[in-house]
C-alpha cells in the first residue's frame, strides 16, 4: 500500500485562506478500482471534515471512478473547501452554524485556520 503526504492551500475567498493544510493519502492495493482514503492531519473547522481528519466527500465514496486522478481528489477538496456541503456533514453541529449563522461559521474557520494551519 502507498503512502502519500501533500499540501492543500486555504483557497482564496473561504475562511481557510493563508492556511497549509496537511493531507494523507493511503492507496489500497486495489487502487484505482477502490478510492484512496484521504485524511486531513491539519486540524479545520468544516461540516463535511471531522476532528479524526476524515473527509466526507462522494468521489472518496459511492462516487469514485478509476478515471478521477488525485490531482482532481486535491482540487475536489479544495472545492469543498470553499463550498462545504452542509445537507451531508460529518459534524452536524457546524453545519447547523454554517446554514444558520454565516459570520459565526467563518470567524471560527478563519481561527482554526490561523491556529492550526498558519504555524
Amino acid at each position: 500500500m502507498f503512502h502519500w503526504q501533500a499540501t492543500i492551500m486555504g483557497p482564496p475567498d473561504s475562511p481557510y485562506t493563508g492556511g497549509l493544510f496537511l493531507i494523507t493519502i493511503h492507496f489500497p492495493p486495489d487502487y484505482p478500482f477502490k478510492p484512496p482514503k484521504v485524511a486531513f492531519r491539519t486540524k479545520v473547522f468544516h461540516p463535511n471534515i471531522n476532528s479524526n481528519g476524515s473527509i466526507c466527500l462522494d468521489i472518496l465514496k459511492e462516487q469514485w471512478s478509476p478515471a478521477l486522478t488525485i490531482s482532481k481528489v486535491l482540487l475536489s477538496i479544495c472545492s469543498l473547501l470553499t463550498d462545504p456541503n452542509p445537507d451531508d456533514p460529518l459534524v452536524p453541529e457546524i453545519a447547523h452554524m454554517y446554514k444558520t449563522d454565516r459570520n459565526k461559521y467563518e470567524t471560527t474557520a478563519r481561527s482554526w485556520t490561523q491556529k492550526y494551519a498558519m504555524g
